[in-house]
């Protein structure tokens, strides 16, 4: 008889284990969809913005932050782009958004992109890339670490930026950009054969100059 109760008792444990972390696979999924819109509000919000300080960047004479606010607005449209593919390959469509920001000066715009960027790559996608990974969401795994490892480069770029226009320098800055229009991937000078995060062939890159 305690043979039988104390089998019992390991059978409900382990349903109970398995039920749990069903349970808990449901709620990464759904929230990954939660994460998939508000990745895609952000960044098709983050394109239109940086295009808008493109400009503010050009009639300041600034035309080489000028092109790479461009080529961070092709990127993030990219990105936007795959959350959404990502949201209909699970049945869902993504939000509708109308982009709220202000332009200010090309140097506080920059600050502001470097902020943005800040939290993306620190915060925003390592969490939504654990959470689609503890659901099994594999295409939003992917999109989300697109995203993310293109989001560490255009820091790096915007960081960059600041300094040679604090430093009155912004004429060494790149004069063109190729963008990977798989990921995002943003190369300033020179790209590569083959983009560094998604593979895809260099001659299918967009050309920013």
């Amino acid at each position: 008889m305690k043979t039988l109760i104390s089998s019992l008792t390991v059978l409900l444990l382990v349903v109970f284990a398995f039920n749990n972390a069903t349970a808990s696979k449901l709620d990464a999924k759904v929230q990954t969809v939660a994460n998939l819109k508000a990745a895609f509000e952000g960044e098709s919000t983050a394109s239109a913005k940086y295009a808008a300080y493109a400009k503010k960047a050009k009639k300041e004479g600034y035309s080489k932050v000028a092109l790479l606010f461009e080529a961070a607005s092709k990127s993030e449209n990219v990105h936007a782009n795959n959350h959404s593919a990502v949201l209909e390959q699970l049945g869902e469509a993504a939000p509708k958004v109308t982009p709220k920001f202000e332009v200010k000066s090309t140097k506080e715009n920059l600050q502001d992109a470097v902020k943005g960027e800040g939290y993306e790559v620190s915060t925003m996608y390592p969490g939504f890339i654990k959470t689609s990974g503890d659901g099994n969401v594999t295409l939003a795994t992917i999109s989300f670490s697109y995203a993310y490892k293109t989001e560490q480069k255009h820091l790096a770029l915007y960081k960059n930026a600041l300094e040679q226009l604090n430093a009155g320098r912004e004429n060494t800055l790149a004069s063109q950009y190729f963008v990977c229009p798989t990921c995002g991937n943003t190369y300033d000078i020179k790209a590569p054969k083959r983009c560094g995060i998604s593979m895809t062939p260099s001659e299918r890159f967009i050309t920013i100059k």
